[in-house]
């Protein structure tokens, strides 16, 4: 199937899809005069790559964790289960990061109210 097949079949821009040649996600063979072709397995490869990208991993990350579908085995498997855990370690420090920030926002935000109720009671005087 063509490009324009595969991004209709999979609900993911032609834009998209190149995209992920270019970072080495996905891999077509091409016609003679230089058309994109891909087969039917890689429908289910986008997906794949669609629910990564989904789970906040980048490119990078996705191609690390590739071998465990192209090439499976108990190994690869291990391999991807452990960068997933490293992932999902990351993203837990970012929301607890997240999570301070926004309770120092908060706080700046109660010193602020605090400062404004002080003005109305110093203006009514």
């Amino acid at each position: 199937m063509r490009i324009g097949e595969l991004a209709s079949r999979t609900g993911v821009s032609v834009r998209s899809l190149r995209y992920y040649e270019e970072q080495g996600l996905l891999i077509s063979s091409r016609s003679a005069s230089g058309q994109r072709h891909y087969t039917g397995r890689e429908i289910e490869r986008v997906r794949l790559i669609q629910r990564l990208y989904a789970a906040g991993l980048s490119s990078r990350t996705i191609i690390e964790l590739l071998p465990c579908t192209d090439s499976p085995s108990e190994e690869n498997s291990d391999a991807a289960l452990a960068r997933m855990a490293q992932e999902r370690d990351r993203l837990s420090e970012h929301i607890a990061d997240l999570i301070r920030t926004r309770d120092t926002l908060d706080e700046l935000m109660a010193v602020n109210r605090a400062h404004r109720a002080t003005l109305r009671t110093a203006l009514a005087s």
